[in-house]
């Protein structure tokens, strides 16, 4: 069995045999094929189709042979020396592996050798980190001390420098501590800076009490303070000279405790009402400010009868009065003072900082007493909207510095002055519109001022806008001025939606008196509108809403906001379309009733004899056609009558809308509804430009240019024959050929020539179609 197995094995081994060597055979076979092609492509590109150019095979082979001579010489060179260049590297690499093998060793030794040292010496190094502790320790210790008996010092200097009267000695002392008690602030030792606190406010009360003891004296031999106006007859005192050296050494003193009462004032508890100045006022104004404190305190405060709610203009007029009585006190004796001291502080604004302080604690108090009173928080609101006016005018107060104002920002406050603003808006407009002149305007019998011809409700209501802008111009605040500004275009769609009620009341009389008021009235509005929209306050105001994003106006889409932010619309574009809106659908409903009037009118003239009137020749002059009268009659009522009761703005958009409706009905319903003989279109065109455009031409200097069509068809109507016969041949050749280039004039220029723009070619062949009068054919 085993015999058959390896004869057969044998037989498929050399079966492989033979099939690879068959295989390698057509492999070999198809390279030679290949390699001869080249040849032959080669052959044919150098030699090319010439036989008599085969002698040069020749010197091909033998170059051929001696560039494969030296290609062979170049592979065996660099085959022979890469072996060594291999051989080298190898050597390197084994060298530089040793090396490292080397380093690696002395590392691992030295490493060891350093963690025992380490180990040894980590005794010791704790011993010296406790000692260094112990020694940093008595450190702080000893600087501790040296602190406590820095205070001790300057306390005996101040000491002594009181009981020898040697006060500017006492002051730099006491400004020493105070500097020290700023440089602990970070130190944590809060019983050390507590102590020390305690010693700065001890002997700054017994130095500011003594100054300020005798600065009280020095300003009242001077008439300080001055509680009613000054009076120039009072002589100053004897002694004048010798207060003012006083008075400037005390106010310097003052100045120099200046650091330590600081200090000392942040440990004072904020009022009641957190009314607290951005910057603590300077210690002499701050003295000086006390006899008017006491006063304001004793007659604004408590059960006094001048302790009144409802007359809040009593202590905000005071404090006006002392800001005015004093401030040549301020400016001539205090000011050179701190001039010369160098102290950056304007005396007068000291003193109205301080005297302001307490007119915001009254205020803050009586406002939130006043929150469920609706016309005593309006008193208050408009006192302190005085206030805040004059205090920045007549007392030229800074505006960077807070206000009376500021009280009126706080959210409950604000809320309510919002909410009652409203209130009192939607209630003067009831009263405005139900007033019995409502709709009359007050300058009716004044013609150079009544071109807007504004009801006398649309200008009060715009008036109660432009007073609540006046009231919210001068917050302080972007936001809050916003708020106003949303709920002044809350207003203005409630009037808008007042206007549209009361116009559909009287829309059964377009013509009425009432109609066309409301019409006027909303076309003002949107005057004022415009203006305001370009007006710097709203252009700021406009900036500011694109800053706060929807806060306060609600989503501003981004469409909407690049147009604001760029300047393109303004904050009254909504307002501005929905009453164009309204003022279209208006004069829509009044263009409409004009124009039924002016359709019954002219039946009668649209039925007249067109075709048999006799011509112009026949016709001693032209009159206008009789059945004409009434229509013009009609047409000149409405447009006298709508110019006394319509805006100049309003009447001219009537009298041009009238004008285009008028031509189109009359092209359409009159010219192209009849025929007409040379004498009918004479007296068409009589009666359009003698009578019908003059009675437009009050109004501008060529009204035929708003009656086009009916101007060009009188044009075409009264051609004479030759000129019509002409111009019908040639719109009939035109229509026969008009999809061929032609050398003729087109009928665009032929009728351009007539005076006809507006009309089309096909146009005129019906107005040509539409004369009688041809010559017999």
């Amino acid at each position: 069995m085993a015999a058959p197995m390896v004869e057969e094995r044998s037989w498929s081994g050399s079966e492989m045999d033979s099939t690879t060597i068959s295989a390698n055979n057509s492999e070999s076979d198809s390279k030679h094929e290949e390699v001869a092609d080249f040849i032959v492509q080669f052959v044919h590109k150098e030699i090319g189709s010439d036989l008599k150019a085969l002698g040069k095979v020749s010197g091909m082979l033998d170059k051929l042979k001696a560039e494969n001579a030296a290609l062979e010489k170049q592979v065996l060179t660099a085959s022979s020396s890469v072996p060594l260049r291999v051989a080298a590297a190898l050597d390197t690499a084994e060298k530089c592996r040793f090396d490292l093998e080397s380093l690696l060793q002395r590392e691992r030794v030295l490493s060891n050798t350093l963690q025992q040292h380490l180990q040894g010496a980590q005794t010791w190094a704790d011993r010296l980190g406790q000692t260094l502790g112990q020694l940093d320790t008595m450190e702080k210790h000893l600087k501790y001390l040296q602190c406590l008996a820095r205070i001790e010092e300057l306390s005996d200097s101040i000491q002594q420098c009181l009981m020898t009267s040697s006060t500017w000695e006492a002051v730099s002392a006491i400004g020493t501590l105070a500097n020290l008690d700023m440089s602990l602030e970070e130190s944590g030792c809060s019983h050390l800076q507590a102590f020390l606190r305690e010693t700065l406010s001890f002997w700054h009360k017994i130095i500011k009490d003594r100054l300020a003891g005798d600065f009280e004296d020095v300003l009242t031999q001077l008439h300080w303070p001055s509680i009613s106006p000054p009076t120039p007859s009072l002589s100053p005192p004897a002694n004048a000279q010798e207060l003012n050296s006083q008075l400037e050494l005390l106010v310097s003193q003052l100045l120099a405790l200046q650091t330590s009462d600081d200090l000392i004032s942040e440990k004072d508890p904020p009022s009641r009402l957190g009314l607290s100045q951005s910057l603590p006022l300077s210690l002499p104004i701050k003295i000086m400010l006390v006899p008017l404190s006491k006063r304001f305190r004793y007659h604004f405060t408590g059960n006094r009868q001048t302790n009144s709610l409802n007359k809040p203009e009593w202590y905000l007029t005071q404090i006006l009065m002392w800001m005015g009585n004093n401030s040549n006190f301020m400016e001539e004796k205090i000011q050179p003072i701190l001039d010369h001291s160098k102290a950056n502080i304007n005396a007068k604004v000291e003193l109205c900082r301080g005297l302001l302080s307490l007119a915001q604690e009254k205020l803050a108090l009586d406002a939130s007493r006043l929150l469920y009173d609706d016309a005593l928080f309006c008193h208050l609101v408009d006192e302190v909207l005085q206030f805040e006016k004059e205090l920045r005018t007549t007392h030229t107060y800074p505006s960077i510095l807070p206000g009376a104002l500021h009280i009126l920002l706080e959210e409950a406050v604000f809320q309510k002055w919002l909410s009652v603003e409203k209130k009192m808006a939607l209630e003067k407009v009831d009263a405005m519109l139900s007033a019995e002149g409502a709709w009359t305007s007050q300058y009716r019998d004044i013609t150079d001022m009544d071109e807007l011809k504004a009801p006398d409700c649309a200008e009060t209501f715009m008036t109660l806008l432009l007073v609540i802008t006046d009231r919210y111009r001068s917050l302080p605040s972007p936001q809050a001025q916003l708020s106003f500004l949303a709920l002044q275009r809350e207003l203005v769609d409630d009037f808008r939606i007042r206007l549209t009620q009361v116009m559909k009341e009287e829309s059964w009389n377009p013509l009425g008196v009432r109609y066309c008021a409301i019409l006027n009235a909303a076309n003002y509005i949107s005057a004022v509108l415009s203006d305001w929209g370009d007006n710097v306050f709203f252009l700021q105001l406009q900036q500011a809403a694109v800053a706060l994003g929807d806060e306060v106006l609600g989503p501003l889409g981004p469409t909407e906001t690049g147009r604001l932010a760029s300047l393109e619309g303004s904050l009254f574009d909504e307002l501005l379309g929905l009453l164009e809106r309204l003022r279209g659908d208006m004069m829509g409903r009044l263009l409409d009733a004009v124009m039924r009037d002016v359709r019954e009118k002219t039946q009668v003239y649209i039925r007249d004899r067109w075709l048999s009137l006799p011509s112009q020749c026949d016709q001693a002059t032209m009159s206008l056609s009789s059945s004409a009268c009434p229509m013009m009659l009609c047409l000149r009522d409405h447009l006298l009558q709508l110019q006394q009761l319509l805006s100049l703005h309003l009447f001219q958009m009537f009298w041009q809308g009238l004008a285009e409706r008028l031509d189109l009905f009359l092209y359409q319903e009159l010219i192209l509804y009849n025929h007409f003989n040379e004498g009918g279109a004479a007296q068409l065109q009589f009666d359009m430009t003698r009578n019908l455009f003059p009675l437009f031409g009050h109004y501008c200097k060529r009204p035929e240019n708003f009656f086009k069509h009916v101007k060009e068809a009188c044009i075409i109507l009264t051609l004479n024959v030759g000129a019509a016969l002409l111009l019908q041949d040639l719109l009939r050749e035109a229509e026969e050929i008009i999809a061929l280039e032609s050398q003729q004039p087109s009928p665009e220029a032929a009728l351009n020539e007539l005076g006809v723009f507006r009309l089309t070619p096909y146009d005129v062949s019906i107005l040509v179609g539409l004369r009688a009068s041809w010559p017999a054919q």
